[in-house]
């Protein structure tokens, strides 16, 4: 990226955030999905886990690390309950969490969604959500009430063709792809309306995308803040496009935030009209005991890194929590978890790299 790391502060954020798959459901089907490291269940009624569909199933959707991440349950609708309840303070008895951040499947189809985010709200938790847009026009209003803070948009494309082409056949249209595109944009405005924050996380590749991303921020960029991803498959073409766009725009860097504890960092850019920018990237961070002999820890099958913790509800089971989508085999049942050597190897990791990191960059942690 164009910036010297050496001359923008630098602020490091401890990880105290819980991603919660709330719902495996979803009305688009993207052919790099990783649904976070589960089998579709509509897909998958029925089978055993020897028998998970791993392609494409009926619905058309993906897991594109179900043929070697070892995952051995379906994912079930977390209901807005005691027990969901039970199951946050639990975690946060274990692991210092200030956030919940909701993920699916596509949270906004979740009919209980307003009533979920109140329970974390209540909790004292901050709520957030990762999502398409497709639904949110309809249950914003109504999540902003319950204590929603931000929504996170994840934006795969900014034309019918665009979006079309990364969906598998049966969702191939271009009349749903536009339509898609129209409930994402009504999305952003109810969420603006209404006083939550918004983002736009996109993806780019290469240089080719870089049109993408000047049309959300010229199309939305009022009411929204565009975070750029970096690609996992070529992070050099990727690192190339973004600095296109940094100096298409005229953007100047302005701070560098560092997750500790997770493999998120990213930079933040001032546009000419004052507004911000981002450019997120990978820190190749991995658990010190639990990753050190997985088969996985190398750049080419994990170049994701540790990334946090995540909380799922299985089947006809319990909740579960993982460390891994790559590893979907060391997820384990709550209680086992919080009593867990893991657990604490977490706990530990958190507190050590943000000791480290604050001490590298002489800047106290947030």
């Amino acid at each position: 990226m164009t910036y010297d790391a050496h001359r923008i502060p630098v602020t490091v954020v401890p990880d105290r955030t819980l991603r919660v798959k709330i719902i495996d459901a979803c009305g688009l089907a993207c052919t790099f999905c990783h649904n976070e490291g589960t089998p579709v269940t509509a897909d998958n009624i029925g089978h055993k886990d020897a028998e998970f569909t791993v392609g494409p199933g009926r619905t058309g959707r993906v897991s594109i690390y179900l043929r070697t991440n070892g995952a051995d349950f379906l994912p079930r609708r977390i209901e807005a309950d005691t027990d969901f309840a039970l199951a946050l303070a639990a975690v946060r008895g274990s692991l210092s969490t200030d956030e919940v951040h909701f993920t699916g499947g596509e949270p906004t189809l979740h009919p209980e969604l307003p009533a979920l985010i109140g329970i974390a709200h209540r909790l004292g938790l901050t709520v957030g959500l990762t999502s398409n847009g497709e639904n949110g026009a309809a249950i914003l209003p109504e999540c902003a009430r319950a204590g929603l803070d931000r929504i996170n948009l994840s934006v795969f494309g900014t034309t019918a063709e665009e979006l079309a082409a990364v969906q598998a056949p049966r969702l191939a249209s271009l009349k749903l792809a536009a339509r898609k595109l129209a409930a994402l944009g009504a999305t952003v405005e109810a969420a603006s309306h209404h006083g939550v924050r918004v983002s736009a996380n996109i993806v780019i590749p290469d240089i080719s995308h870089v049109e993408r991303v000047l049309r959300v921020i010229e199309e939305h960029g009022r009411r929204l803040v565009v975070r750029m991803l970096v690609s996992l498959e070529d992070s050099g073409a990727s690192v190339a496009a973004m600095r296109e766009v940094v100096e298409h725009l005229g953007a100047v860097p302005v701070q560098r935030v560092i997750t500790a504890g997770g493999s998120d960092q990213r930079v933040r850019y001032r546009l000419p009209d004052g507004r911000p920018l981002y450019a997120k990237s990978i820190r190749p961070v991995r658990l010190p005991a639990t990753c050190a002999d997985c088969r996985f820890n190398n750049d080419r099958d994990c170049q994701e890194g540790y990334y946090g913790v995540r909380l799922y509800r299985a089947q006809d089971g319990p909740f579960m929590v993982g460390v891994c989508i790559r590893r979907m085999d060391l997820c384990v049942p709550l209680g086992q978890f919080v009593m867990s050597r893991l657990c604490q190897e977490v706990a530990a990791f958190r507190d050590d790299e943000t000791k480290r990191l604050t001490t590298l960059y002489h800047v106290p942690a947030r």
